[in-house]
């Protein structure tokens, strides 16, 4: 079954901890899809991992940008990896149906917002209960993560 990771984002928001784990990502010559919640953040997402960093940028696309085989990251609101990604980001919320479909499924939520939080705890169980193998992670007052199940 997938590896599913929980991210409980305390001390950073997903703007700072998505691009960092997009890096390792691809350090690891592996693809991704990232899923959110809107065309909104898909947009203020794309921008960010532009500008994260002054002298360093992530490659990606989004539908707008076209050339999704060519995407070593696609931001998308849909169900799909037309980059041939092996790891799947879900933010602000989203599921995907075809988790099974990837090496490695990334939960990202907010601690500080109650609905994610509940959000959460309930793809947990529906995760956990269809054999995934899924951690949870929470970060310390460093920023660290830390695993904690």
């Amino acid at each position: 079954m997938t590896g599913v990771r929980f991210y409980h984002m305390t001390r950073t928001t997903l703007e700072q901890a998505l691009p960092q784990m997009l890096e390792k990502t691809l350090e690891r010559d592996q693809r991704a899809v990232v899923k959110a919640g809107s065309e909104a953040r898909v947009e203020a997402l794309s921008a960010r991992l532009w500008t994260y960093h002054d002298r360093a940028f992530l490659p990606h696309g989004t539908a707008k940008d076209g050339r999704a085989a060519r995407q070593p990251v696609w931001l998308t609101v849909e169900d799909e990896a037309p980059n041939g990604a092996e790891v799947l980001f879900l933010t602000d919320g989203a599921s995907s149906e075809r988790i099974a479909d990837y090496a490695l499924c990334v939960l990202l939520f907010d601690g500080g917002d109650e609905e994610a939080l509940t959000q959460a705890r309930g793809q947990w169980k529906i995760l956990k209960d269809a054999g995934h193998d899924v951690t949870y992670w929470q970060q310390d007052e460093s920023g660290r993560w830390s695993q904690k199940a």
